[in-house]
């Protein structure tokens, strides 16, 4: 692994501006990189679903011995990310035992740093440079970057059933046919070939998605189900000052129900919100009608069916009980993703952490990544912390160690599975 090189390539990704729905710039950089290492590199039709200016990456490489897996992080960020200017500085880092000095790399603090999830993007750069240079022996490896990771999974979701089995054409590639003209090619392949990969191994290989906070060898173990809820409150309006007893008020009915759910924390693995409310025209009138949104989530199904439940009679119970009506939408954006201790992929990133030096960390995240979604597809999907604090925020940073940490964790799961 390069120290310097991963810093650099860091730099140069975070000067690329890539919200979400605007990520082509990103994708265009990163797969001109894929295809410098040998990668066959496509992009999906997911463009058409999302709404974003490019499709998702995906690319191939063959490998020299048996086997298969994959790296995964997104391409997009949120906002504010024009004009991000990094900034590399010494600071104290505070945990519960003690405080230290480190090199972290900062945005000047008008931007978000984009670390979420470039550093993760860099980290895959750099683990596979360092493993072509070496000569090294290595299975196959997927690279998959995902558009619109922070709109609710959108550009995951909209990943074609298909898109990671291994290509067929490739497949022949790894078994010593010539590589040339393979760049461009279909990343799909033969319907018959679906989920087998060169060596016809088990079509669930191993996906990391470097793509969570904690520090390298941090591996997230469970991330919840997500449902959203859409909620209209109808009432009927009335002058509030004339006749207030002929309309009944939709933000009166709102606020019954909102005051009767269980909200925050429910339990160790449950939480529920109610997150935006909308209605109402003028003071001197009873509002008809209310728009409501909210969420719940849990890692375990009958937990977060029950909390759903439990908000739509809410919202049932008060709108009888005033004399409106509601109309209750929910949608589930995302599955649970959970592995257990004795799990494979948890048993090689646990040998391949020790390689390496770090100290493995079971965690489990309140909050989904496209593992969620990407373990419906083919992939044996896990997500990895990669040392990203602060993100979503403009004092987002990442120590340097931990960059230059997990581009060495990557090389050595590389290795573990050769």
């Amino acid at each position: 692994m390069n120290p310097d090189r991963v810093l650099e390539s860091f730099l140069e990704m975070v000067a690329i501006e890539s919200p979400s729905w605007h990520e082509a710039p990103m994708a265009a950089y990163c797969a001109e990189k894929l295809a410098e290492m040998g990668f066959s590199v496509t992009f999906d039709a997911s463009a058409a679903e999302t709404g974003s200016d490019t499709g998702n990456l995906i690319a191939h490489l063959p490998g020299t011995v048996p086997g298969r897996i994959g790296f995964s992080a997104h391409l997009d960020t949120v906002k504010p990310c024009a004009g991000i200017e990094a900034v590399i500085e010494r600071r104290h880092i505070c945990d519960d035992i003690t405080c230290r000095m480190a090199e972290v790399v900062c945005s000047a603090g008008e931007t978000i740093l984009s670390a979420d999830d470039k550093a993760g993007i860099a980290a895959i750069f750099e683990g596979l440079r360092s493993t072509l240079e070496s000569g090294a022996p290595r299975p196959d490896i997927t690279v998959l970057l995902t558009t619109c990771e922070e709109q609710s999974l959108l550009g995951a979701g909209a990943l074609a059933g298909d898109v990671l089995a291994w290509p067929k054409d490739l497949a022949a590639a790894s078994r010593g046919t010539e590589l040339e003209g393979l760049l461009g090619m279909s990343a799909q392949g033969d319907a018959g070939n679906e989920g087998v990969s060169a060596t016809g191994s088990a079509d669930r290989f191993p996906l990391f998605v470097l793509d969570a906070d904690g520090a390298p060898g941090t591996i997230i173990m469970g991330a919840p189900y997500h449902w959203t809820l859409r909620a209209r409150i109808e009432g009927r309006a009335a002058h509030a000052g004339v006749e207030p007893e002929e309309g009944i008020s939709a933000i009166q009915i709102a606020a019954a129900a909102v005051a009767a759910m269980s909200l925050g924390r429910i339990d160790e693995c449950t939480t529920a919100n109610i997150g935006r409310i909308e209605g109402g025209v003028a003071v001197n009138i009873v509002p008809a009608a209310v728009t409501l949104m909210g969420e719940c989530r849990s890692l375990y199904e009958d937990r977060v069916l029950a909390q759903r439940d439990a908000m739509t009679a809410a919202l049932k119970e008060a709108s009888a009980r005033f004399g409106g009506q509601v109309e209750v939408a929910w949608e589930l954006d995302y599955p649970a993703v959970v592995h257990e201790a004795g799990d494979a992929i948890v048993a090689h990133l646990e040998a391949a952490a020790a390689a390496c030096g770090l100290e493995s960390r079971h965690a489990t995240s309140g909050g989904g990544a496209d593992a969620n979604i990407l373990g419906t597809k083919s992939a044996d999907a896990i997500t990895l912390g990669i040392g990203m604090t602060n993100f979503h925020s403009v004092d987002e940073y990442i120590e340097v160690a931990d960059l230059q940490n997990m581009a060495r964790y990557v090389e050595v799961i590389i290795a573990e599975y050769a």
